[in-house]
C-alpha cells in the first residue's frame, strides 16, 4: 500500500507514477483521492459530534450536582439526540472506511525514481549478460520433446491425473529436480547467508493481502474452505513462497540490529493462470503447479536499493554456476509487478526455442508490503518506521530444469549434467535411449 500522505500532499507525483505504469490505474487513483477526501470530512464531523456528546455528558453530571433537574433533563435529551445522530454518521464512516481501504489496496506501488520509464516490455533494458549461447551443429529439441524421449518427463500421465498445465517427472527426471533444489538451497544458505524455512503451502487471506496478491489477483489463486473445530475459514494455496516468508514478520517491530533478515525456501507454487489461456501450454513454462526456491529480504529503508543488487546477484549466481547463457533485464515502469517499485528479471537462453525466457524476477517493494503488514523497525534512538521488503526467485526450478535440457543436450540425444549439479545428481550424463 502506498503512503496516503504522498497521495494527499503530492497528488501530481502519485498521478505521474501511476501514469508511468501505463495509466490503467489512473481511474482507481482518482477514486481513492475522492474517497479519502470524503472520509476525512466525515471523520471530522464524527469527531466533532463525539466531542459535543462528551461535553454534554459531563455537563449533565454538573447539573445534577447543582440539583438543576431542568438543565439536566435538557442536557440528557441533547446527549440522546447526539447519540442518535452519531449512530448514523458512524455507520456511514465505517462503510466509507471500507471503501477507502479497498481503493487504496487497488493502487500499485509507485515506481522508484531510478526505474526506467517505458510504455511496454519493449522498453525494458538489458543491463548485463552472462555467457553467450553456444552454437550447435544440430537442431535442438525443446525440453518437453527431449524430456519425454529420455523418460524424464511424463506429461501425458500428468494430464491424466490433473488436466492440462501440470507436469510429472519420473526416474532420473525426478532426481534431477531434487538435485536442482538441493543445489540452490545449499548455495543460498551456505554461501549467501540465508536462513532456510520450510513453510506451509496454505495461507490465510490476510497473508496474501499483506504481500499484494489480494485483492488484485484473486482470480489467479486456488482456495479451499478449511474447517477446524466447527469453524470454517478460507485458505489459499500459495502462488509463491514470498507470501509465507514475508509474512513471518507481519505486525512486528524489528530491532534495527536484527536487519537485514534474509530467508529462503523451496515450495511448490500454485496459480490458475486465469489470464493466459492458450499461452505457453506446452512443457514447463506456465503450469498451474510449479516449483521455486525463493529469496526474501527484510531490511532498513536506506539499504533497500543495494539489497536489490545483492539479491539479484544471488539469483544470478545460480545460472553462473551452471554455466547457462543468460541476461539481466531492468524492467521499465509499465512492466513492473503490482507490489514492486524496481525490478530486475533474469532470462535464461532456451536453445530448443531459440529465445530467452524469464527464470527469476527480483523486486524491491520498498515499504509497500510493510505498510500492508504493519511491519516496522525500531532504531537505536527508539524511532519507529516501516521496513523495506524484497523478493526474488532464486530461481524457478521447473524452468531451470527446462533450460538445462535445452542447453545441455547433445547431438546423439543424450544430456550432459552441469558440473555443479553432478555431486547432487550422482552422474555426469544421461545417456540417450537405445535405438
Amino acid at each position: 500500500m502506498n503512503d496516503i500522505n504522498i497521495i494527499r500532499k503530492e497528488p501530481a507525483r502519485a498521478r505521474a507514477g501511476v501514469q508511468d505504469r501505463g495509466g490503467r490505474y489512473l481511474p482507481a487513483l482518482e477514486e481513492l483521492i475522492k474517497l479519502d477526501c470524503e472520509h476525512r470530512g466525515l471523520l471530522k464531523t464524527v469527531e466533532e459530534l463525539r466531542a459535543k456528546r462528551n461535553a454534554s455528558a459531563q455537563a449533565v453530571g454538573k447539573a445534577k450536582a447543582a440539583k438543576d433537574e431542568a438543565e439536566a433533563a435538557r442536557l440528557l435529551a441533547e446527549v440522546a439526540g447526539l447519540k442518535a445522530e452519531m449512530s448514523g454518521q458512524e455507520t456511514a464512516l465505517a462503510e466509507l472506511s471500507a471503501k477507502n481501504k479497498a481503493a487504496a489496496l487497488a493502487i500499485p506501488n509507485l515506481p522508484h525514481a531510478t526505474a526506467p520509464v517505458g510504455r511496454s516490455e519493449a522498453d525494458n533494458k538489458v543491463v548485463r549478460s552472462g555467457p553467450a549461447p553456444k552454437p550447435l551443429d544440430f537442431k535442438p529439441l525443446d525440453h518437453q520433446a527431449l524430456g519425454e524421449k529420455l523418460g524424464l518427463l511424463d506429461m501425458a500421465a500428468a494430464t491424466g491425473l490433473s488436466g492440462s498445465r501440470f507436469a510429472l517427472w519420473r526416474g532420473a527426471g525426478a532426481r534431477l529436480m531434487r538435485a536442482i533444489i538441493s543445489f540452490q538451497l545449499d548455495l543460498h544458505t551456505k554461501e549467501h547467508g540465508y536462513e532456510e524455512v520450510w513453510a506451509p503451502f496454505l495461507v490465510r487471506p490476510e497473508a496474501l493481502e499483506g504481500t499484494g496478491q489480494l485483492p488484485k489477483f484473486e482470480e489467479d489463486l486456488y482456495k479451499i474452505a478449511a474447517t477446524e473445530g466447527g469453524k470454517t475459514e478460507t485458505l489459499y494455496l500459495i502462488p509463491t513462497a514470498e507470501v509465507p516468508l514475508t509474512n513471518l514478520v507481519r505486525g512486528q517491530i524489528l530491532a534495527e540490529a536484527s536487519l537485514p533478515l534474509k530467508l529462503t525456501a523451496y515450495t511448490a507454487c500454485f496459480r490458475q493462470e486465469a489470464g493466459s489461456y492458450g499461452k505457453d501450454v506446452r512443457g514447463l513454462i506456465r503450469n498451474h503447479q510449479f516449483d521455486k526456491v525463493e529469496l526474501v529480504w527484510v531490511c532498513k529503508p536506506e539499504d533497500s536499493l543495494a539489497a536489490l543488487e545483492t539479491l539479484t546477484g544471488h539469483a544470478e549466481e545460480v545460472l553462473k554456476r551452471l554455466e547457462l547463457p543468460y541476461r539481466v533485464i531492468e524492467l521499465c515502469t509499465a512492466d513492473l509487478g503490482f507490489a514492486s517499485c524496481k525490478t530486475y528479471d533474469l532470462e535464461v537462453w532456451m536453445a530448443g526455442e531459440g529465445r530467452f525466457r524469464e527464470i527469476s524476477s527480483c523486486s524491491d517493494c520498498g515499504d509497500f508490503q510493510a505498510r500492508r503488514m504493519n511491519t516496522r523497525l525500531r532504531r537505536a534512538d527508539k524511532k519507529v518506521e516501516l521496513v523495506h521488503t524484497l523478493n526474488g526467485s532464486g530461481v524457478a526450478v521447473g524452468r531451470l530444469f527446462a533450460a538445462i535440457l535445452e542447453d545441455c543436450q547433445e547431438k546423439d540425444g543424450g544430456l550432459v549434467i552441469p558440473k555443479a549439479l553432478v555431486p547432487y545428481f550422482g552422474a555426469e550424463r544421461i545417456a540417450p535411449p537405445a535405438s
